[in-house]
């Protein structure tokens, strides 16, 4: 195109006029500038220069911070461009400035050579430079979104892939921004992912989440790995369906061509639902009696049993008691035991759950009176409060926005100071916390008045549930107590993480691992194993009016849940998709108390009555090694305290050599004493052995074992009590399996 002629009767005026005009002209357009927030800020995060092991931790790096993943733009342009004189910029000479000389290399860098001076994105910084270092207006359109493409993917072993991460503005803007988004795989065994988008299949079948992050916002694409050999469709429509819960599992294992384990034996699962539902094992009594039961529906009829038992209270109460139970000597003596007997109470009366939640959070009163009340007085300040209702209820881990922009979550500082916002009227009366130990009473109410300011901007936050807007008072509703209306918006049927995320934490109990794993961090980044199970575990938990002895029953007689711990050849490789039963290491208190059982000698735990089990104790302060070594809370760990169900070297030495074991095995009040004393055969007496032990009948095998073993020792009472420690040290007693 000609150029067009203009006649300018003034040179003074020429250049500006003559630039107006072109800026004017089709095909003379300017591109924009680079601007901080929209250019730069995203180039410092994916080159990990705001990472918590570099510029973006507390204090920085070698004299220069920056905030965590650009959570806040006004001090990372200050840190840059103005701090210290503006000695890390040099209008006079881009190249020469300490900014781009580090990042490139030129000069030593601790973090080495993030942007070489041939990269695109180093020439993007020099222009931004050049142009003035300008500001992202605030008219700008913000960024919406991200998307990822392919989203799922059905990937074959050793497959290569590459993403595509698009950005999404406000006025409806696509940008490629693949080459400045951070990738991340949740199980790289199965799919890993490198600094450019491109997957990596492994040749282990499963499943992956791979997150794509640009600024904050997210995106994820689920990588399926299904096995190459296909199953016939009728092997899956063949497999039995007891419930609702096996249709769903089967339809995830067909997609991964994966053949769920046989039935358990049926004292395998005698056992395992004794232990699942009251935290005890069956007397040998209880397990001849159900291998004798010609009863087809004998399992159903034994859950019921169960849940009405007693020690369901206290198993499950023990569970609760980790998430909620304070240190006495921090919270008061009589104040936890008041919480102790709170929760034990719910349980034994089977409180609805959502009626549970809802006592607790708005409970006020004396923490003397009222267990629940406790809950406020072990934590005190709203940030407390809600990092751990956020957790607990929601299955959000809100701590990290406490400070910054949750790395790996849509959470900002706003959301988590509108959420503490909902506590901050908490008022208390009386003696406070006056540790070592605090002895006082204390009432806990809600006070006409009380604020939370976010620390950045200064301004007032309003009670805003997560996700969601400020909240209007119903008319059903206390408006002086602003937890209510946070309880009132956690019980909306639409919720989307309120039953989820106890369906979760109660899957995880029985199956030995969550759909969503860990149970109480739901996030886009983190996803279910299998997300159509969890929402209709969720939605058929509502429509059971939150009833967990109901949830249980479900889940506890689905065939699913009876399956054999051993593996086939298509599925040694699943840990997800429940193709077999998990094994887990038993609790702590139920293998105390299955020794104690075992051998016929109880423990004496401080501070409880005689004849206690440790399952019924309402505090971890009391002396116990066993405990200890098998992985009790830390005393001095503030709740929620998720125990670790590895298995250790400590463990192992402590069965094989404890003193206390020892005696109760050789105790004259004991099991061997007991058998010795009836007269009973050898035969007879490794028959109960196994029965109490494994809780089950020895095989053929086994008993001339152990009948060859023992027949050539001379103590026969001595002889019988080291297979009692033997069979202790077993896999087998130590497991749920």
């Amino acid at each position: 195109m000609k150029a067009p002629t203009i006649i300018i009767q003034s040179m003074k005026f020429a250049f500006p006029l003559l630039l107006l005009v072109l800026l004017n002209v089709p095909g003379f357009a300017q591109e924009q500038p680079p601007t901080f927030e929209r250019d730069i800020q995203p180039i410092l995060t994916r080159y990990g220069c705001n990472a918590g092991a570099c510029h973006g931790k507390a204090r920085g790096q070698n004299g220069f911070a920056l905030s965590l993943l650009g959570f806040d733009a006004n001090f990372d342009y200050n840190a840059i461009v103005k701090e210290a004189r503006g000695r890390r910029l040099f209008a006079s000479d881009i190249d020469r400035s300490l900014f781009l000389d580090k990042a490139s290399g030129r000069v030593p860098h601790g973090g080495g050579k993030k942007l070489p001076a041939d990269s695109d994105a180093y020439q993007l910084v020099r222009q931004w430079i050049a142009a003035g270092t300008p500001r992202t207006p605030s008219t700008a359109p913000k960024l919406a979104k991200v998307e990822v493409s392919p989203r799922e993917i059905v990937a074959r072993f050793d497959q290569q892939i590459p993403l595509k991460v698009t950005a999404i503005y406000s006025d409806g803007g696509k940008v490629d921004v693949t080459h400045l988004a951070a990738f991340q795989s949740n199980d790289s065994g199965y799919a890993s992912v490198n600094a450019s988008g491109n997957i990596t299949v492994g040749g282990i079948p499963g499943e992956a989440a791979i997150t794509a992050r640009f600024v904050d916002q997210f995106a994820v694409c689920n990588v399926l790995i299904p096995r190459p050999e296909v199953v016939p469709a009728n092997v899956y429509q063949d497999l039995p369906r007891a419930n609702m819960i096996d249709g769903f599992v089967w339809d995830k294992l067909q997609r991964l061509n994966i053949i769920p384990s046989a039935p358990a034996p049926e004292a395998t699962w005698h056992r395992r639902v004794y232990i699942d539902i009251i935290g005890r094992f069956p007397t040998p009594t209880e397990t001849k009696a159900f291998l004798d039961d010609r009863s087809p529906t004998k399992r159903e009829q034994l859950v019921d049993r169960l849940l009405a038992r007693p020690e369901y209270a206290d198993h499950w109460a023990n569970k609760w008691a980790d998430l909620l139970r304070p240190n006495p000597y921090h919270a008061g003596i009589k104040a936890t035991m008041n919480l102790d007997t709170w929760i034990r109470e719910q349980f034994r009366q089977n409180r609805p759950y959502d009626e549970m939640v809802k006592e607790l959070l708005t409970a006020q009163g004396s923490t003397f009176r009222n267990g629940a009340v406790v809950f406020y007085r072990n934590r005190r300040q709203p940030e407390e409060l809600a990092t751990m209702v956020s957790q607990l209820f929601l299955g959000v881990r809100l701590d990290c926005a406490k400070c910054h922009q949750h790395p790996s979550e849509r959470w900002s500082q706003a959301d988590f100071y509108s959420f503490a916002a909902f506590f901050s009227r908490m008022g208390r009366k009386g003696q406070g916390i006056s540790a070592p130990i605090s002895g006082g009473e204390e009432i806990v109410y809600v006070k006409n008045g009380g604020k939370i300011v976010h620390p950045l901007t200064e301004l007032e936050m309003a009670p805003t549930p997560l996700l969601g807007k400020p909240v209007e008072i119903p008319e059903t509703i206390d408006p002086t107590d602003p937890r209510a209306l946070l309880v009132d918006w956690m019980l909306q049927p639409d919720n989307p993480f309120f039953a989820k995320v106890i369906v979760n934490r109660v899957w995880a109990e029985l199956m030995g691992k969550g759909l969503v794993d860990p149970v109480d961090d739901m996030r886009d980044t983190n996803p279910p194993s299998n997300p159509a199970l969890l929402n209709a575990l969720a939605a058929e938990f509502r429509k059971m009016k939150f009833d967990m002895k109901k949830l249980i029953q479900l889940i506890t007689t689905s065939h699913v849940y009876g399956l054999s711990a051993e593996p086939n050849e298509t599925n040694a490789g699943d840990n997800r998709n429940y193709s077999r039963h998990y094994r887990v290491r038993l609790r702590a208190e139920v293998l105390l108390d299955a020794v104690c059982d075992i051998t016929g000698v109880q423990d004496r735990f401080e501070a409880m009555p005689l004849g206690s089990r440790a399952m019924q104790a309402w505090t971890v302060r009391f002396d116990s090694k066993f405990l200890d070594s098998f992985g009790r809370p830390d005393p001095n760990q503030d709740p929620p305290c998720e125990r670790v169900s590895d298995s250790t070297v400590v463990q192992a030495l402590h069965l094989m050599n404890a003193p206390a074991i020892s005696q109760k095995i050789t105790s004259s009040e004991g099991r061997i004493a007991e058998f010795f004393k009836k007269k009973m055969s050898t035969e007879a007496m490794v028959q109960e052995l196994y029965l109490w032990v494994y809780c089950r009948p020895p095989t053929s095998e086994e008993l001339t074992a152990c009948l060859g073993k023992l027949a050539p020792r001379q103590n026969q009472r001595e002889a019988m009590e080291d297979l009692l420690w033997a069979l202790l040290n077993t896999p087998e007693f130590v497991l749920n399996h």
